[in-house]
């Protein structure tokens, strides 16, 4: 079978969508997978390449450069991960190219045309789509089919270090995303700063437009071990006391790996999770605000 996926990376859009489909390319061993892609800045598309997949740039969203693809190819299944793909785009790939199945990711409840729909998030409801999706749609909704690297697989099975509550040192797990698109990195650490016994591991991308920032802040702060597309988030998180993190695909993973969280919004499109988590009385934050993360840091102190 030959799968095309249809997604873009930027310092604005962020790294997420590349993550979690490289994370589905993987499980089409046997299949052959090119990605379609822009050159944005800040994208990740070098991670594309060195995962060993096919990769087609392309200049525009403009639809006849997919379906360009499609016919070169010969594909039999898209994969869309995009929020500037839309039910009018999907539909009229689907009807210029009748013999493909589309699997679309949605995460913020939106109508869409095709096959398969996949929210892989905890929490994703079903029931919301009724009205977005065709009656044959197959829904893949919620914690079931949540997407994990085999790293997050091993590293849980491993047991957790426990820390002695003498003079306990606790070490936190920040990850903004890898664009830190809310420029928070520094605030968190300048709060955090004011307690004692901490050590942070922080991750973060060379797509971040706010690294050399926080490079410089770092420098020669013991406490701080700064991590640039790190391959060993599993690991770091399953050292760690606590996280404090967005509520967006990170999430999942932080949930699988059962670690206590601190999630603060920063776009819109994590609104669903956001409600979620503040359904569920878990310590979420609308936005940052520095006295309210002094607050929840306390608990876990």
């Amino acid at each position: 079978m030959n799968i095309l996926f249809r997604a873009d990376s930027s310092s604005s859009i962020g790294t997420g969508h590349i993550m979690r489909d490289l994370v589905l390319a993987s499980q089409y061993k046997k299949d052959n997978i090119i990605f379609a892609t822009r050159n944005l800045k800040g994208n990740m598309n070098n991670k594309i390449i060195e995962s060993g997949y096919n990769i087609e740039i392309l200049n525009s969203n403009n639809i006849d450069e997919v379906n360009n693809i499609i016919t070169k190819y010969n594909i039999d299944f898209v994969v869309i991960d995009s929020y500037d793909i839309d039910f009018k785009y999907e539909k009229e790939l689907k009807t210029n190219n009748p013999k493909i199945k589309i699997l679309s990711f949605d995460d913020t409840y939106e109508k869409h045309y095709c096959d398969i729909l996949l929210n892989h998030n905890i929490g994703a409801n079903p029931k919301k789509y009724k009205k977005l999706v065709s009656r044959n749609c197959e829904l893949r909704c919620g914690e079931k089919y949540t997407l994990l690297r085999d790293e997050f697989i091993k590293e849980k099975k491993k047991k957790r270090k426990i820390i002695s509550n003498i003079n306990p040192l606790k070490t936190i797990f920040i990850a903004m995303g890898g664009t830190d698109y809310g420029n928070l990195n520094i605030k968190i650490l300048k709060t955090i700063k004011k307690f004692d016994n901490i050590k942070v591991n922080l991750v973060t991308t060379k797509a971040n437009e706010n690294l050399k920032n926080l490079k410089k802040y770092v420098k020669g702060k013991k406490w701080i071990t700064l991590h640039v597309n790190s391959n060993k988030i599993a690991k770091l998180m399953n050292k760690s006391d606590f996280a404090i993190i967005t509520p967006s695909v990170i999430i999942n993973e932080v949930y699988f790996m059962e670690i206590p969280f601190i999630a603060i919004k920063t776009v819109n499109n994590q609104k669903g999770i956001y409600k979620y988590l503040k359904n569920k009385k878990m310590n979420i934050m609308k936005e940052f605000s520095k006295n309210k993360l002094e607050k929840y840091i306390k608990k876990f102190k």
